[in-house]
């Protein structure tokens, strides 16, 4: 059904049934009001009537005048008139009645006479029994002189109906009605006809879906109410299809991205059932052309890693990365990084202000195989130069111990033995340096012993060890550090961690200069953030660490090389670290100890003005 036919039809349904209520309104108002003017004229009359008798002649009426001489002496009525008088008796007798002489009954039941006993003007509108009429009746009481009811003062008339009255302009008003009916009918029309051309052009307008030209004039013309309307709409659709075509456009590149990605991409709500899954993540999990729509991640990867990774991003409102190993034939390794996705602005008053979670899982198995190369072979090579490079160094120094200076070897031969004793012993340092790094990166802890040490001592064990560098040019090295400070470490690594800061502050500082080495306990403040960008919650918690620090005041190190400076390998004056006999593995071997103890290492310096570098490890309640 068209616009036009429900518009037409709904309005013509409700013009008629208003018409109809109208009608039937006036009409019961109009028989109601007809038979209240009727009542009201007969108690007029009833009440004359009672007047012009008197009191005093009724109540002789009532008490001792017979019957048959009532009608003669006081109330000229009869069969012939309008008006019909009744006198009837307390007991409900009819004593009298100017229409009918006999078959009367006793009116003790009737409603106006009920009515009238008790004091008050009785009505009733009825068929009367005697006479077979419809009539109003109206009932007044009549009292003696003594104030007592002796009888009731009943007129009545009988009336045609409403109907009856109407009858002769039913007709006339028939007509009026229907040409009424038909002239509404056809504004109707008009009207339905206007409002549903225009809105049919604006449904059109939204139907079409295409970029209408601004200049494009309908065949059958908008109305003015609808003029701003139609104009919104047509700038709206050209708006909507240059965004839906961007969308698609975007849409098509990202489908693009994601089906050319080498790494794994699933997209899931926060109930974890999936969204969107990229052709690699497919492939990995064997997924095929399975509807991933009906499906959670834990349905389409069987693993509960990955949905607590995915569990925890939500939670958190921040980005979780880690790496997890599948070990389901052959092992493979994953980078996974999650990310929590952020709802609409209407849905941020639910439960969960997040909307689901992107995870995206980066093979690194082959990274972690070359890794896992790397470091054995690092170690092997290290390990298996350690006995060669003691050999060669070994015999240099005893060909140095051998040899005099009238030895008659050439001038030359003992200054050669002594530079291949040296880069000897610059090769063992390196493979022990190896070895070393080797060690920490390959180790889960339990090598190490980790027990309840003093700061102190540990650092009196590392002064120790570098005293003989420090006699050489003349260094002073100042401790300070609490004899009370014992928390459990990894004493080894720690004194080995300071061995390599002291030997460094050393080689690069002045003769005559001081170093200062010292532990401390300090509380530091961390910030965390949890939620989206709509409703973020910020956390501040102190945190204590035990701080080794070594300090000096040698040539420092310029700004633009700190951020490297524990690489390996890496030097910031390479021809004196050379010189000074140094690997690149020393700031190294610190960042790692650091590591080992859930710590960092970290580094202040200023070219010219010395530097200083520091070991932080967190330090746990109970201690």
């Amino acid at each position: 059904m068209t616009i036009f036919k429900k518009n037409f039809l709904t309005l013509t349904a409700a013009m008629l049934g208003f018409t109809t209520v109208i009608v039937v309104s006036v009409m019961i108002f109009m028989n109601s009001l007809y038979n209240e003017i009727n009542i009201h004229s007969l108690g007029n009359t009833a009440k004359t009537f009672m007047k012009i008798t008197g009191e005093s002649r009724l109540e002789e009426i009532f008490t001792n005048t017979p019957a048959d001489d009532i009608k003669r002496d006081y109330f000229p009525l009869g069969a012939e008139d309008t008006y019909r008088l009744t006198l009837i008796t307390v007991k409900g007798d009819v004593l009298w009645d100017s229409h009918v002489t006999d078959r009367l009954v006793n009116h003790i039941d009737r409603e106006e006479i009920i009515e009238a006993l008790e004091g008050n003007a009785g009505i009733s509108y009825r068929e009367s029994i005697s006479t077979n009429m419809r009539r109003i009746y109206y009932a007044l009481p009549v009292f003696s002189s003594a104030n007592e009811k002796i009888g009731v003062f009943r007129l009545s008339i009988s009336i045609p109906g409403f109907s009856a009255r109407i009858s002769p302009i039913v007709s006339s008003f028939s007509i009026f009605i229907c040409f009424f009916i038909i002239a509404a009918a056809w504004a109707i029309y008009i009207f339905s006809r206007s409002l549903s051309s225009s809105v049919c052009r604006l449904v059109d307008i939204v139907q079409e879906g295409a970029p209408l030209l601004p200049n494009h004039n309908s065949a059958e013309p908008v109305k003015p109410e609808f003029k701003s309307l139609e104009k919104t709409m047509r700038a709206m659709t050209e708006e909507l299809n240059i965004r839906y075509e961007q969308i698609k456009s975007e849409g098509g590149r990202l489908q693009a991205i994601l089906n050319g990605m080498s790494e794994a991409v699933f997209a899931m709500d926060a109930l974890f059932k999936l969204h969107l899954v990229n052709p690699k993540a497919r492939e990995l999990f064997n997924l095929g052309n399975l509807n991933i729509k009906a499906m959670t991640l834990l349905e389409a990867t069987h693993s509960t890693e990955l949905v607590e990774i995915a569990k925890n991003a939500i939670n958190s409102g921040q980005p979780i990365e880690k790496e997890l190993t599948f070990h389901s034939g052959a092992e493979q390794c994953f980078q996974v990084y999650a990310s929590p996705l952020e709802r609409g602005a209407v849905q941020q008053e639910e439960k969960n202000s997040e909307a689901g979670v992107v995870l995206v899982m980066q093979d690194i198995t082959r990274l972690v195989r070359l890794e896992r190369i790397r470091k054995d072979f690092v170690a092997n090579v290290s390990h298996e130069l350690r006995t060669p490079i003691q050999l060669v160094k070994g015999f240099s120094e005893t060909l140095l111990d051998t040899i005099t200076e009238n030895s008659g070897q050439p001038s030359d031969y003992k200054h050669f033995i002594e530079i291949i004793y040296k880069n000897a012993g610059i090769m063992e340092n390196l493979t022990n340096d190896l070895l070393m790094l080797a060690s920490l990166e390959n180790n889960d802890g339990k090598v190490y012993d980790m027990k309840e040490c003093s700061a102190a001592s540990l650092i009196r064990e590392a002064v120790s060890s570098a005293e003989h560098l420090s006699k050489k040019k003349k260094i002073e090295i100042i401790v300070n550090c609490p004899d009370d400070l014992i928390l459990k470490l990894y004493g080894s690594l720690i004194i080995q961690g300071l061995i390599n800061l002291i030997d460094n502050g050393i080689k690069y500082s002045p003769d005559n200069s001081k170093l200062w080495v010292s532990a401390y306990l300090t509380e530091v403040l961390q910030t965390s953030v949890a939620g989206n960008s709509a409703a973020e919650s910020t956390a501040v918690t102190s945190v204590r660490e035990l701080v080794f620090e070594v300090r000096d005041k040698g040539i420092g190190i310029p700004a633009e090389h700190l951020g490297r400076i524990f690489e390996r390998f890496y030097r910031v004056d390479r021809a004196r670290s050379r010189e000074e006999g140094g690997t690149g593995l020393g700031l190294s071997i610190v960042r790692h100890i650091a590591l080992f103890h859930n710590g960092k290492a970290e580094a202040e310096s200023h070219a010219g003005e010395g530097s200083t570098f520091r070991i932080r490890i967190p330090v746990p309640l109970q201690n």
